[in-house]
């Protein structure tokens, strides 16, 4: 049985969806109808568009919240919302909704925004492609990590719990089928929302070879 990993990256090609909101209520009404890759988009497209720049981007709805709307507190509840343990692009919109139902409930300030800056909401199409890069041993991996696209390192982190419900990232499933439990697992718990992309390149790097004085490091 081969161990190959076989790397593999994505692009995306966005589309308007011809909806709109102006306030958390048409926001809300929107998030209940959108499909998943929307949510996905919104909530993912800024890792992609923004790699070296500050880790933890806001997502398209905690940003429009908080910058258009100018609702910092539910902007904040929106982006306090833990990725990392969320285990589906459907119960991320379950929380969403939620956060905006206790705000709407709650009888607290509904702004809606001037004309022209409403919440659009989009959608993406993915297409996955292989990359030139594959790896057999641990050393063929790790020399990998360092040449690969960064969309590569998204495909293979974001992707899998959120939109394919994996029980974990691409990484971590072949590093434990090859033996290495302790890397699968040290990479399995990181949390990838807290690095620049790059950053988490450099991470995974260092956890695979084992160089423990970066563990604080982003």
């Amino acid at each position: 049985m081969s161990n190959e990993f076989r790397f593999f990256s994505e692009t995306h090609q966005t589309r308007l969806l011809g909806m709109k909101a102006k306030d958390p209520i048409q926001l809300l009404e929107g998030l209940r109808i959108i499909p998943g890759t929307s949510m996905y988009y919104h909530t993912h497209r800024f890792l992609q568009q923004h790699y070296r720049v500050s880790p933890e981007p806001p997502n398209d709805f905690a940003y429009w919240i908080t910058n258009i709307l100018g609702l910092r507190e539910l902007g904040e509840s929106i982006t306090s919302v833990d990725i990392v343990n969320i285990k589906s692009i459907e119960e991320l919109r379950t929380r969403y909704i939620k956060k905006l139902e206790d705000h709407i409930l709650s009888g607290k300030h509904i702004s809606g925004c001037i004309e022209g800056h409403e919440f659009h909401f989009m959608d993406c199409k993915t297409f996955v492609f292989q990359t030139d890069f594959a790896a057999n041993t641990l050393a063929e991996f790790t020399e990998a990590m360092e040449k690969i696209p960064i969309t590569s390192i998204c495909f293979h982190i974001f992707e899998p719990r959120l939109r394919y419900q994996k029980r974990e990232n691409d990484f971590s499933i072949w590093l434990r089928n090859i033996g290495e439990p302790e890397l699968a697992d040290r990479i399995s718990r990181m949390d990838p929302y807290a690095f620049t992309l790059e950053g988490l390149r450099n991470k995974i790097i260092k956890i695979l070879r084992r160089d423990d004085c970066y563990d604080n490091e982003h």
